[in-house]
C-alpha cells in the first residue's frame, strides 16, 4: 500500500513547541486542550506565521523526539512492502534538516515532499492512505477517495467522529487499528531508487516545496 504520513502533531508532539515559542515571541500561551478548532484565534495571522517559522528551526526541529512506537510501526510497514511517503507543510528550506532528522530518527521513507498543498502531492504519487492530524487535509483526502487515519488531538476528534477516519491516541493503538488495512498488503511494484534516510527514497523529479 502507499502510505502519506504527515510529521508535526503526527510522528512527534509539536503543539508544545508551538505554544512555547508564542509565550517567547508575544506573551500569548496556546493551550493544548482548548484548541478545539484548526484555527488559532489567539495569534493574528502575521504572529502566527513567525511562531511557525521559529518553530521550525534546525534547532528545534533536531530536538523533537518521536511519539513512542511511531518509528518502530513505520519500519515494520517499510519492511512488510509499503511505500513511505513522509510529507509537511514545512517551508521548502526546512527539507534538508527535516531529512536530517528522519535519518536520526531511523524512520525509513521512500519519498520526503513539503508542501502546502498535500493532497496534490498524495495524488501525484497514487497515496492510498495518508496519516495527518489537520481535519483541513482529512476532508480533502476524504474527497480525494484516499483513506485516512490520524493520531487523535482536540482540534480533529470532531471530523473523526463525523467522518470515517481512524483515529487512535497514540501509536500503539494506530498501528493495530490499521493492521486490518495494511497487515497482508505488499507494494505491488518497486519504484527506482537512491539512497535515502533509514533505508532509501524514491528518485523523484521537480520536488515542490513552499
Amino acid at each position: 500500500m502507499r502510505i502519506a504520513i504527515d510529521i508535526d502533531s503526527t510522528l512527534h508532539h509539536y503543539w508544545d513547541v508551538l505554544s512555547e515559542v508564542s509565550v517567547k515571541r508575544f506573551g500569548v500561551e496556546l493551550p493544548y486542550e482548548e484548541q478545539l478548532t484548526w484555527g488559532i484565534t489567539r495569534l493574528r495571522e502575521e504572529q502566527l506565521r513567525v511562531c511557525v517559522q521559529e518553530s521550525h528551526s534546525d534547532e528545534r526541529i533536531l530536538a523533537c523526539k518521536p511519539y513512542p512506537g511511531a518509528v518502530e510501526a513505520v519500519r515494520r510497514w517499510h519492511r512488510a512492502g509499503h511505500f513511505i511517503h513522509v510529507t509537511s507543510h514545512r517551508a521548502s528550506d526546512r527539507r534538508a534538516v527535516t531529512e536530517r532528522w528522519l535519518r536520526e530518527a531511523g524512520l525509513p521513507f521512500d519519498d520526503l515532499h513539503c508542501s502546502f498543498d498535500k493532497i496534490a502531492r498524495c495524488r501525484e504519487l497514487s497515496i492510498e492512505l495518508l496519516i495527518d492530524d489537520s481535519p483541513v487535509n482529512i476532508a480533502r483526502a476524504i474527497e480525494a477517495g484516499i483513506a485516512v487515519a490520524t493520531i487523535l488531538h482536540p482540534w480533529n476528534e470532531e471530523i473523526c467522529e463525523e467522518e470515517d477516519v481512524t483515529g487512535a491516541r497514540d501509536w500503539g493503538e494506530l498501528e493495530q487499528r490499521l493492521e486490518p488495512l495494511l497487515g497482508d498488503r505488499r507494494r505491488a511494484a518497486v519504484a527506482p531508487r537512491v539512497e535515502g534516510a533509514g533505508g532509501s527514497a524514491l528518485q523523484t523529479a521537480g520536488r515542490q516545496s513552499v
